[in-house]
């Protein structure tokens, strides 16, 4: 849902120099320590039930906390609104006690009557479940990570215990459920501020104009320009360093450099890989190197023909010569992908080997299949830089030229990121770039979330359109078991199936890098997401 240009008031709209000049203000203002953030696009939404982009959720990580928390390792720190937890024995009773005095954000509309309770849980998940619930339908709104996760189904109930108490009952055991809860669709959200703009008639400014607990309160978005934040006087773990955060949006890729040494912002997000060499001998710069957990892959239409015939799809993937494309758009950041999960995560089959290069057996694939003559098909691109693919343009080019030769024509077609996500889940397009960075370290969030049958609708985050009865049975029983050797085995089965039926041409899985100045302190490479928590800058 891309927002409106002013959707606050109060909104800066005389350009980054007077956004960033908070800064350099003479007086009180010089006491303030303010870090602007280089990011490479605009929030869909400024919540994250909403959209399941990166951007998104960059965007809303300052504004919210969950009931458990995720470190930047992947594991759950159990450190979130719940003070504490308990988990029946059979795994389908999750009981949570909720911390007290923990505060939620004012804004120009509204101003809270009580800390966070109870009822604020059940409405996070009310909304997204219950069809009836009143916020349900308001905006475009359509829960789909909610959904391809498959919690409609798991969740048997959800309710309030007394006012610090909530009991979540499953249908049946799922063994990533604690993960899950870590992610930003399941951020708490205000229920009195809901049921107060639902009286007042202004619904839609609940994901406009967000309330929450976290360590930043939202201050004004100036689309294309900055999101500015503030410190949060009464945040529940004590006020951070930083006195405002500031997102200055930047989609080039050199312009965020530039920024970046000129000091005009202090942390960049997804470098050039051709510039790390310089940005290291900077004395100014700071590279932070992460394993990004994630894989990009090209997703084939399985629903469309010929792509429908696995022929067609291998004949593809062997025409590519991906080990060329990776060294060309990676260089040093990244590596070949051969499977759906990247080979840092628990389960990841290495026995698989990858499709090697071989233009003339994909050349026989597309005779054997009744392509003698070739065809045309449609490939679509971000048109920006992503922590799985730095240059999608670069990409699709090297892809085009390779499947020229064995006869495959290429459309390339691209729009802006906002339309980009909402047009490749319509199932409409022959074949996309994309990709998906782990939200809770859990092989289930790739898997399951990118691959089961049930995410195979418009809006649904499997793109392929592939829903294989086999695989589909290995990525479900994994999920109600939580031996981990267990579900290990029918991970790694499920990797062999969807290696033989190609419904993805994996291409890379990256390192993330965040290039940082110097003077920043306290910054964590955090791969899930950007979070400004605990840092500082020195003043120079």
């Amino acid at each position: 849902m891309p927002l409106p240009p002013k959707t606050l008031t109060g909104i800066l709209a005389k350009g980054a120099a007077v956004l960033f000049g908070l800064a350099t203000m003479p007086g009180a203002a010089m006491a303030e320590k303010s870090l602007v953030y280089c990011t490479e696009g605009n929030p869909q939404s400024f919540n994250a039930q909403l959209s399941t982009s990166g951007t998104t959720v960059n965007a809303v990580t300052p504004l919210f906390n969950n009931l458990v928390e995720m470190g930047a390792d992947g594991q759950i720190t159990g450190s979130g609104l719940a003070e504490s937890y308990t988990i029946s024995a059979d795994g389908l009773i999750y009981n949570f006690h909720l911390r007290r005095n923990v505060n939620f954000h004012s804004n120009e509309l509204f101003t809270p009557s009580r800390p966070l309770n109870a009822d604020d849980v059940l409405f996070t998940f009310e909304r997204q479940w219950n069809v009836g619930h009143p916020y349900h339908n308001v905006g475009p709104a359509t829960y789909d990570y909610f959904k391809d996760m498959g919690l409609p189904s798991l969740l048997k109930s959800v309710v309030k215990l007394d006012d610090h108490t909530v009991r979540i009952t499953l249908d049946h055991p799922e063994a990533p459920f604690l993960a899950d809860l870590a992610m930003p669709f399941l951020s708490i959200q205000s229920a009195e501020y809901a049921d107060f703009l639902m009286k007042s008639g202004r619904q839609t400014s609940f994901d406009e104009m967000p309330i929450g607990t976290g360590p930043f309160r939202l201050v004004s978005y100036q689309k294309d320009v900055a999101i500015r934040y503030k410190a949060f006087d009464g945040y529940w773990r004590g006020r951070q360093p930083l006195d405002n955060l500031i997102y200055s949006i930047t989609p080039n890729i050199a312009v965020r450099l530039n920024k970046l040494r000129s000091g005009e912002c202090h942390v960049m997000i997804f470098p050039n890989p051709a510039e790390l060499g310089n940005i290291e001998k900077d004395p100014n710069l700071v590279l932070e190197r992460q394993d990004g957990r994630n894989v990009a892959y090209m997703a084939l239409n399985t629903q469309k023909p010929p792509l429908d015939d696995v022929r067609v799809r291998r004949a593809i993937t062997l025409a590519i010569d991906k080990r060329t494309l990776v060294d060309a758009v990676y260089q040093n950041g990244g590596m070949p992908a051969k499977n759906p999960i990247p080979p840092g995560m628990w389960s990841y089959n290495d026995s698989i080997e990858d499709h090697p290069f071989d233009p003339v057996e994909a050349r026989r694939l597309l005779v054997e299949a009744g392509h003698a003559e070739g065809f045309t098909l449609d490939l679509w691109y971000p048109p920006v830089t992503r922590p799985y693919l730095p240059n999608g343009k670069r990409a699709a080019e090297m892809i085009r030229e390779n499947l020229e030769r064995v006869g495959i024509k290429l459309t390339l077609k691209t729009e802006s990121w906002g339309n980009y996500r909402r047009q490749v889940t319509q199932g409409e397009q022959d074949m996309v770039l994309y990709g998906w960075t782990g939200d809770n370290g859990d092989p289930d969030n790739f898997l399951y979330f990118l691959l089961n049958c049930g995410a195979v609708r418009p809006g649904g985050a499997n793109i392929a359109r592939w829903c294989n009865p086999g695989f589909e049975e290995q990525i479900t029983k994994a999920k109600v078991t939580s031996d981990v050797s267990r579900r290990t085995a029918h991970y790694r089965t499920a990797q062999q199936i969807f290696h033989q039926e190609v419904p993805w041409f994996p291409i890379a899985n990256s390192i993330i890098v965040v290039a940082h100045r110097k003077e920043v302190k306290n910054y964590t490479n955090n791969i899930f997401n950007q979070d400004f928590s605990g840092v500082d800058i020195e003043a120079r």
